[in-house]
């Protein structure tokens, strides 16, 4: 779908603007639904070991930056991938909008389906790992003055697994009281949640995932929907625009 089309879904209403940017929300969330299809089809079809499991999505956020004003030829979605770190050489990221030699976005897209108790910790230190990375370069001036905008979305495949209470392992200091009997998806939920809270990242979408056509997704935290990580990419660009001329 172009961004032409796209537009022309959107409904305006002079009094209210808000109703505009409710419709597009509404267009968008229609959008993830379709790219969360995909993403089984291709999934089953291919498995997650060629790597065009999550391309659909990416291809949907990078639309909206495209929405938002930016060039599509800045928005980065299968090469040029690679960002400098501060502790390795470079990392390559999912998505990348880089405009006028300014770190506009990265963002980072993640999926877990089964072996949840196996990678919930892999998925919390690699996430930490590279947002760490990123800002210290920053703080190097690998990226110039501007601050970067960080996105991170994660699917999490719903299933009985995932809702039911975990104990923890507290041997010699007790844990967060958030974690305390709380399920994967609980956890989950809260690491997104505190990727945001910290700073590590400027939005986070999680979602959790069911085999189901007529119900396939449920997001469960409001400040973690994706129309909520879709509101974040406009605020970014408009503070980006304030700034345009200045750079």
């Amino acid at each position: 779908m172009g961004s032409d089309t796209r537009r022309a879904a959107r409904i305006w209403d002079s009094r209210d603007p808000r109703v505009g940017w409710m419709a597009e929300d509404y267009a968008y969330a229609e959008q993830f639904r379709e790219a969360i299809e995909d993403f089984w089809l291709v999934r089953a079809k291919q498995g997650v070991r060629a790597g065009q499991h999550l391309d659909k999505l990416a291809e949907l956020v990078g639309d909206i930056f495209v929405d938002e004003g930016f060039a599509e030829g800045n928005v980065l979605r299968r090469r040029q991938l690679e960002l400098p770190g501060y502790y390795r050489s470079e990392k390559r990221w999912d998505l990348l909008v880089v405009d006028k030699n300014v770190l506009a976005a990265a963002v980072e897209f993640k999926s877990q389906v089964g072996s949840v108790g196996k990678n919930i910790n892999n998925r919390a230190e690699e996430a930490v790992g590279s947002a760490t990375d990123v800002w210290t370069a920053h703080r190097e001036g690998r990226f110039g003055i501007v601050r970067p905008w960080l996105g991170y979305v994660l699917l999490l495949e719903d299933t009985p697994e995932i809702r039911n209470p975990v104990s923890t392992s507290e041997p010699f200091f007790p844990v967060d009281e958030v974690f305390r009997e709380a399920s994967y998806k609980s956890r989950y939920e809260t690491f997104c949640r505190r990727l945001v809270e910290e700073r590590l990242y400027d939005a986070a979408c999680f979602v959790a995932l069911k085999r189901d056509a007529t119900h396939p997704l449920e997001e469960p935290a409001s400040d973690l929907t994706f129309a909520a990580f879709a509101s974040a990419i406009r605020e970014r660009a408009k503070a980006l625009a304030a700034l345009r001329e200045e750079l």
